[in-house]
């Protein structure tokens, strides 16, 4: 007998209401008839199947069974015999789960999601699309689904915790993906011990309680760093190495340049030119040429390694670089979306090498003003690489002498005048390009990343927040003004041009309403009456609150109300950066759609006709989508080593700010490393506080304290599951 109606067996109606009991009836009755929609059941079929042998729920099953038929539920097929009705709304969605395993069903044609019972996945996983049924519901009741079909999967790979028992073994996997274990078909190959970190394939899933699967890899034992960086990639199924054959295509890449080749481009082989990254990267894909021009003009090239020429359509690179979509940069390793041959080696403009590139060049006045521009590929020679800090520290003394512990090699050194007088013009020069986007309504959110240092075993000794300088800055503004003309130059020509796009909406207006509601109890609002009006609004907002006790909580509600950006080829702007135009060309050995870019400029530019949008589009949505993927591992390995950090740390104090309020209690987030952990309602001490969702807020109901999103608080670590990546803290009272 199914699982989902064996649970009714032996029970009775008569501790159920009226109500319910008769909705329980009516919705069990439906269940069983949609499990077999061509076969007709008596009313005694119906109850034997049900599990019900007493008098009142018979009679139950009978009034139920005329209720639904005269309800159109159900068909009867003959007198006392009923059969499912061949049924019009079913509905097309996706199951998620949440992380305690509660299912609901996503889909357009609701506003709301539906809720599914736990007895009602009929083998889905999350993330799986699905035919469902809605159940009818009286008056506000939350819709419920029930799901009929897996019309295809998401995934057939998951990670899991290996049992063995008794000679059986199992998988568990988060409740996030499956409520239900994995069983193993057979004994794996590899060796493996109870409570392994396991990647598995799913096989299959028959008339059993568990689908079945087989080991494909031990990925080590719970806890370790290494395991548990494989598992983020491989729960959010994103690879962590390439097959041989995509590494051997790689290797077969010619690194020294074709003459043939160097001469249909443009040569700056000869022209200063230099690199600005971070002190531990490995591939560089961007350059900056600089050449001081007469009556204070300059001549900038923002130089792209040229991906695109090595990686041509319909190759076994591009088909991995295009199911990869993006790099993935996890706090202990980057997972590349380009073999390392091509990423860190062929492709990335190191220092004395000629490198093969794509380049927006511009002759610029000190303003910031364009008076000329061109587009094309080219071959450079970078003369130096400076690390942010370097190239920090010249700004800001204005002078290149690098000390020791500044410097890359540990050395200290002068840098030529010409790396200096270059520096500090491009900054001068991006300082007033930035502020140029600032006055066309700029969103401008302080950047903060969190960084780790690491011990020979991968464990975190220290946590510290990093935040944008001029050094990065200066890099930034000269790629965003290569990634917004780019975009104009095709876009301008002709407005149905397929291209790709990044492009960010405008912000949530209920959010916003939310959001001005909010600040209007500190004394501050926002201007909704137009995009433009509201930009410079929250700008002046950001800047009005900085250092304030309530910037926390603005800065954070600010951030939720802004809208994500995405990879299109139907073109709305970039709200964020109040641009018209803007696409991502900038960092192809890290990002598709920047390859897709170069490809595309490439091809206008020798005069060839539009290509069909459908395609490019479907890659961008993709693109998109493995975007989010990245994001996600990236921010839960953050989560892992934070919680690995505090881990040590039990017991002890920290001051941090609210930065979350939901119902099951308040999130902390401790100054200085940004670890977040969890305070919940009943440890908050001298009072039984209540949960306020309009203010953000728990409020005490006798004292009428209370914490609200932003507060700064001190806080006990009182427990830390680095496998979970979860932290309790204790709450202490508002930090003074």
């Amino acid at each position: 007998m199914d699982k989902c109606l064996s649970g009714y067996r032996n029970s009775t109606f008569a501790d159920m209401g009226k109500k319910k009991k008769t909705l329980s009836v009516q919705k069990n009755i439906l269940n069983l008839l949609d499990q077999y929609p061509t076969q007709t059941f008596t009313y005694k079929q119906i109850a034997a199947r049900l599990g019900v042998t007493d008098p009142s729920g018979r009679n139950h099953i009978i009034k139920s069974l005329k209720k639904l038929a005269d309800q159109k539920l159900i068909e009867q097929h003959s007198r006392g015999s009923y059969k499912a009705k061949s049924r019009k709304n079913h509905y097309e969605g996706i199951l998620d789960l949440s992380a305690k395993g509660v299912g609901y069903v996503i889909c357009d044609d609701f506003e709301e999601d539906l809720i599914v019972a736990s007895n009602q996945f009929h083998k889905a996983f999350s993330g799986d699309t699905v035919r469902f049924y809605v159940y009818p519901t009286r008056g506000k009741k939350r819709k419920e689904a029930k799901i009929l079909e897996v019309i295809s999967r998401k995934r057939t790979q998951f990670v899991g915790t290996l049992q063995k028992k008794n000679g059986t073994l199992f998988v568990r996997v988060s409740p996030k993906i499956s409520t239900v274990d994995f069983y193993i078909e057979a004994e794996p190959k590899m060796k493996t011990e109870d409570g392994d970190r396991v990647l598995v394939s799913f096989t299959s899933w028959k008339d059993t309680k568990s689908p079945q699967a087989k080991i494909e890899e031990v990925l080590g034992a719970p806890g370790e760093a290494d395991t548990e960086m494989h598992t983020i990639l491989a729960e959010y199924g994103l690879p962590y190495k390439f097959d041989n054959h995509i590494e051997a295509e790689a290797n077969q890449i010619n690194i020294h340049l074709d003459e043939k080749e160097i001469s249909r481009r443009m040569d700056y082989r000869d022209v200063f030119t230099f690199t600005i990254d971070p002190t531990d990267a490995k591939d560089f894909d961007d350059a900056l040429s600089f050449v001081p021009l007469e009556e204070g003009l300059f001549e900038v090239g923002i130089h792209i390694a040229d991906v695109s020429h090595y990686v041509k359509p319909g190759t076994l690179l591009d088909d991995e670089a295009y199911q990869r979509a993006t790099s993935v940069y996890l706090v202990d390793r980057v997972v590349p979306m380009l073999p390392e041959q091509l990423s860190n080696n062929v492709c990335s403009l190191r220092p004395n090498e000629e490198k093969f590139t794509f380049s927006a060049i511009f002759i610029l006045d000190a303003f910031g003003n364009i008076r000329e521009q061109k587009f094309g590929r080219t071959v450079i020679k970078s003369n130096y690489r400076f690390a942010y800090h370097e190239a920090q520290h010249i700004i800001e003394t204005q002078q290149g002498v690098i000390p020791a512990h500044i410097s890359l090699t540990n050395e200290s050194y002068t840098a030529d005048i010409t790396v200096v007088d270059a520096i500090l013009q491009l900054d001068k020069t991006a300082k007033k390009l930035r502020q140029k986007r600032m006055h066309r309504g700029a969103i401008s959110f302080d950047k903060e990343e969190v960084k780790f240092n690491l011990d020979e075993k991968q464990q975190p000794t220290k946590v510290f927040v990093n935040t944008s300088k001029d050094a990065n800055k200066l890099i930034e503004e000269y790629m965003l003004l290569a990634n917004k003309k780019v975009s104009e130059f095709i876009a301008k020509q002709d407005a149905n041009k397929t291209f790709v796009f990044r492009v960010h909406d405008e912000p949530d207006e209920e959010k916003l309403d939310q959001l001005n509601r909010v600040i209007g109890s500190f004394g501050y609002s926002l201007d909704l009456a137009s995009p433009e009006t509201t930009a410079h609004s929250i700008n002046k907002l950001l800047k009005d609150i900085r250092n304030k006790r309530e910037q926390n909580l603005i800065d954070t509600l600010t951030i939720r109300s802004m809208s994500k950006a995405t990879y299109t080829t139907q073109n709305i702007g970039h709200y964020g950066l109040a641009f018209d135009y803007y696409t991502h060309f900038t960092s192809p050995i890290r990002r598709y759609p920047d390859v897709v870019a170069h490809r595309l400029l490439q091809h206008y530019l020798d005069g060839n006709k539009p290509p069909k949008q459908e395609v490019y589009e479907a890659t961008m949505k993709h693109c998109s989508a493995m975007e989010v993927l990245a994001t996600k591992a990236e921010r839960d390995s953050i989560k892992f080593m934070q919680v690995k950090f505090m881990e040590q740390r039990i017991g002890e104090k920290f001051t941090g700010v609210i930065s979350g309020v939901v119902e099951r209690g308040l999130y902390v987030e401790v100054d200085g490393n940004k670890c977040e952990g969890m305070v919940r309602p009943q440890d908050i001490p001298e009072d039984y506080f209540i949960y306020d969702e309009m203010n953000y807020a728990f409020v005490g109901e006798k004292t009428k304290k209370k914490y609200q999103l932003g507060d700064r608080v001190l806080v006990l670590v009182e427990s830390a599951d680095p496998i979970k990546r979860h932290l309790d803290f204790l709450l202490i009272g508002l930090a003074e």
